[in-house]
């Protein structure tokens, strides 16, 4: 009987690279449905997109969601989580769903937290609860989870932090994909080795190195907006990119703003996720085509339009501006549903006019024609 792998339930083609920039569109197949990319992935951190159901997601044509792994396991526990199906079953989501390690979110813990070469001995913040994750721990986790995508155990270097610290922790991160990709064992779930090295161009170029001789169906590109400045960011994801190989997805974690996404598309990025549209949406913020406005301007209090005139997302398609401010000073919490799902079909309707303009051979002219107004 032939032993199936990850290559029998996934697979990523490169349709078409752009005259003018060289970004990207492409397809990844995945056992739970396809990915055209590049694409915004919305981010359900604990098995919900905030203040979403399901159908809602579907509604904005998400393709993929996030959740973590690291608060799954704390609450409601994977071991439960498994015995309902896994996450597709558990949440009632039929698309593909791609779990973040945990890594971030423990070494975030800097207070509470103990880093060894076994893993990482770490506390609840929120009862002091005493746990421990290492690589072998994540790969159980994630797969009791069950995601399409899952994400190798790696260490987060903070910003700013010294040479040393950076390389300490790439290399530690590099030893624990090894093991990683050992503990593995369901074909059905794709690992995605990530890029570390902080902030010096030579760790990242090692690291992407290193990273790329293990044969996984994708790559990532880890710590990354962790606070450091954008023309930090920029420059390290324009160095690291190409780096990773050319015919497989490229991911980078933590990203999502309108003016991110075209710097990543242009720099050879293909899929990206952040928790900024929800969060903003809890502000009262949304995306426009003239960078982000707040219902909570006095301006909007007798608006007739829609939040952007043209975008056909729910809240647009039956809501007036003055009607969602309304609700917002009412503290009604449809406003920021409403603000959420706004938020995220113009992320994804965004990546879908970037991956039109690829396939036309003029990202460059739209990636001029928009940028500046975004971050106006």
């Amino acid at each position: 009987m032939k032993t199936m792998n990850e290559k029998d339930y996934f697979s990523y083609e490169l349709i078409h690279e752009d005259a003018q920039t060289g970004a990207r569109a492409g397809l990844l197949t995945t056992p739970n449905g396809q990915i055209e990319t590049p694409i915004f992935m919305p981010v359900g951190t604990n098995s919900a997109v905030k203040s979403l159901t399901c159908d809602q997601i579907k509604d904005t044509g998400a393709q993929i969601i996030l959740a973590n792994s690291y608060h799954l396991y704390l609450r409601a526990g994977t071991k439960r989580i498994r015995e309902f199906g896994g996450i597709h079953g558990w949440m009632n989501w039929d698309k593909p769903v791609l779990t973040d390690s945990g890594g971030f979110q423990v070494f975030s813990l800097s207070h509470l937290r103990k880093i060894t070469e076994d893993g990482v001995e770490f506390r609840d913040p929120k009862d002091g609860t005493k746990h421990f994750i290492s690589p072998e721990v994540s790969m159980e986790i994630q797969q009791d989870i069950g995601a399409d995508i899952i994400m190798a155990f790696d260490e987060c270097a903070p910003y700013p932090c010294d040479y040393e610290t950076a390389k300490a922790a790439m290399e530690r991160t590099h030893r624990w994909l090894e093991r990683c990709f050992k503990a593995k064992t369901n074909p059905k779930q794709a690992l995605f080795p990530i890029v570390q090295g902080a902030f010096f161009d030579d760790l990242r170029k090692e690291s992407a190195r290193v990273i790329s001789t293990f044969d996984a169906v994708g790559y990532a590109i880890g710590g990354v907006s962790v606070g450091e400045p954008t023309d930090i960011k920029n420059h390290f994801t324009e160095l690291t990119a190409p780096l990773l190989p050319k015919y497989k997805p490229r991911y980078l974690m933590g990203v999502g703003t309108p003016e991110d996404l075209l710097n990543g598309i242009k720099f050879g990025v293909d899929m990206f996720d952040c928790v900024l549209p929800t969060r903003n949406a809890r502000h009262g913020s949304f995306f426009t085509w003239n960078g982000k406005s707040n219902i909570k301007n006095k301006k909007y209090q007798d608006d007739h339009l829609p939040l952007v005139e043209g975008c056909d997302c729910y809240a647009c398609r039956n809501h007036s501006r003055a009607y969602i401010r309304h609700l917002w000073r009412c503290q009604e919490q449809t406003a920021s549903t409403l603000l959420s799902i706004h938020n995220i079909k113009f992320l994804i309707d965004f990546a879908k006019s970037c991956r039109k303009a690829i396939l036309e051979d003029r990202f460059g002219d739209f990636y001029n024609e928009h940028y500046n107004n975004l971050i106006g």
